[in-house]
């Protein structure tokens, strides 16, 4: 071979090995990241064309896959609309949210979860499917909490405390998830669209991913502060009818500027009546530290937690100073929380002092059955001891039996419970809070409510007129299930 010749093929080599180099990179280097861009239309008719498995509540699915006569074949399906979409978010062109979206690897039968499932399937020629998604939430109290909350804006939280199983989880406004699941690309978006500029944000959930601050239901975390650092239910504390912060002009009032039932009042009965002055006194006593501690025990600053859909962090700040520790101990000031962290901190006490850790998917199980993967109870952290959570619901108990909270009775049972009505802004209405545990000697269920800007009463709204009687109606539903 002349030179001429050798170096066209040798040209000719190295672009061939150019072309295989590149070849090779696509096809098994960027395989993963081309097969989820959103742009591959083969993926996309890959994965709606999929048997994806189904979402269940109690035994019904909830969000299914059926066969449909366009390109994609199938579609995503929520018989029961509005009622579960804070659970399971919607599968569309547009994308996919909270269960559909944290779940979808086993959803779509693709988790490594489902490995050996998807081998027994290739070797036996079985086409592959989708798992099932079992879920925790018990339908009695889903549907409770809905109707509780009606057109108002809002969230409720249920929690088997023993567990950390959600029975409930409900955001208002809801949307209805069918509207999204439609394979017309240019009628999902619409609808996607419309939901997103619509008022209160029906897509997001009030339940995780909202933070308010928290009211007079945070006086739990500094009565538990306090009974873990010397005091009492009986220790008498200072509660005058308005208290000067230190180092201001401002006067701190209790609700409607009443008396709390003296200058001194016990710690119990500033709890029954939840008694702004005494609680601010307490919290300048004990400190920041140590409510931010006690805070922090219950789940607070955490940006760890997922049900698996993922929850913010509730926040108690770093660093206050008197007059603003003052108003952190009453739940104002910059002190937020989730419905869900309230939730927490109602199923830590009624626990015996242990949050557990909440979850909101049962079991995983493939389409002929067999359990893939089952949730076990998980402790996340000890809050108080068990004498300070016994003291607690004794005085839980009481502001149900003659205190703030008697909207949240049920005959026959026990209710411990704590209200709170949470200042936003000068001139907006509160914010109407209630969490409580059921039955006091022997809990079922937590849950937290909060109604936003006081809902159907406005201004004239506290937490136990309007958001006790939710908190009450679900958990006579999970009860009575």
């Amino acid at each position: 071979m002349n030179t001429p010749l050798r170096h066209v093929a040798m040209v000719v080599v190295g672009m061939f090995l150019v072309l295989m180099g590149g070849v090779t990179w696509i096809q098994y280097h960027q395989a993963g990241s081309l097969n989820a861009d959103g742009r591959n239309s083969r993926q996309l008719y890959r994965e709606f064309g999929g048997p994806r498995g189904p979402i269940v509540v109690a035994g019904d699915a909830v969000a299914r896959s059926v066969e449909v006569d366009d390109d994609f074949g199938r579609q995503r399906e929520y018989p029961e609309g509005e009622l579960y979409s804070t659970v399971t978010g919607f599968y569309s062109i547009v994308g996919k949210t909270a269960l559909e979206n944290a779940e979808n690897g086993v959803l779509t039968g693709q988790s490594d979860q489902l490995f050996f499932t998807r081998v027994r399937d290739l070797l036996t020629g079985r086409s592959s499917e989708g798992a099932a998604v079992e879920t925790t939430i018990v339908p009695a109290a889903q549907k409770a909490a809905l109707e509780g909350l009606g057109s108002q804006q809002g969230a409720v939280v249920a929690i088997e405390p023993a567990t950390g199983k959600i029975l409930a989880l409900v955001s208002t406004p809801s949307f209805d998830p069918n509207l999204i699941a439609q394979n017309d690309t240019a009628k999902a978006t619409a609808e996607y669209r419309k939901l997103e500029q619509a008022e209160g944000n029906p897509l997001r959930s009030n339940a995780t991913l909202e933070t308010y601050p928290p009211g007079s239901t945070f006086k739990l975390v500094t009565a538990a502060a306090a009974l873990e650092n010397g005091y009492t239910p009986e220790t008498k504390v200072d509660s005058p009818r308005t208290l000067r912060l230190p180092g201001t002009s401002t006067d701190l009032p209790n609700f409607g500027g009443e008396s709390c039932g003296g200058e001194q009042v016990s710690l119990a009965d500033a709890l029954r009546v939840s008694c702004n002055t005494a609680f601010a006194n307490v919290g300048m006593d004990l400190g920041v530290d140590a409510l931010r501690e006690q805070a922090e025990k219950f789940g607070f600053n955490s940006s760890e937690l997922t049900i698996p859909m993922p929850v913010v962090a509730s926040r108690f700040p770093e660093e206050l100073d008197t007059p603003q520790t003052a108003l952190a101990a009453i739940g104002q000031g910059s002190v937020t929380a989730t419905p869900m962290q309230m939730a927490m901190v109602a199923a830590g006490i009624a626990n015996d002092g242990v949050v557990m850790r909440p979850y909101v998917v049962d079991t995983v199980r493939s389409a002929d059955l067999e359990v893939v993967s089952q949730t076990q109870p998980s402790e996340l952290s000890t809050a108080v001891s068990p004498q300070t959570a016994a003291e607690l619901t004794e005085m839980m108990v009481g502001v149900v039996r003659s205190g703030t909270g008697t909207a949240a009775q049920i005959s026959g049972v026990d209710v411990a419970g704590k209200s709170g009505t949470a200042e936003t802004a000068k001139g907006v209405d509160p914010h109407a809070w209630f969490t409580a545990f059921a039955p006091a000697d022997d809990p079922r269920v937590a849950v937290a409510v909060i109604v936003e800007r006081g809902g159907d009463m406005g201004s004239d709204a506290t937490g136990g007129r309007v958001a006790a009687p939710i908190a009450r109606a679900v958990m006579q539903a999970v009860l009575g299930s």
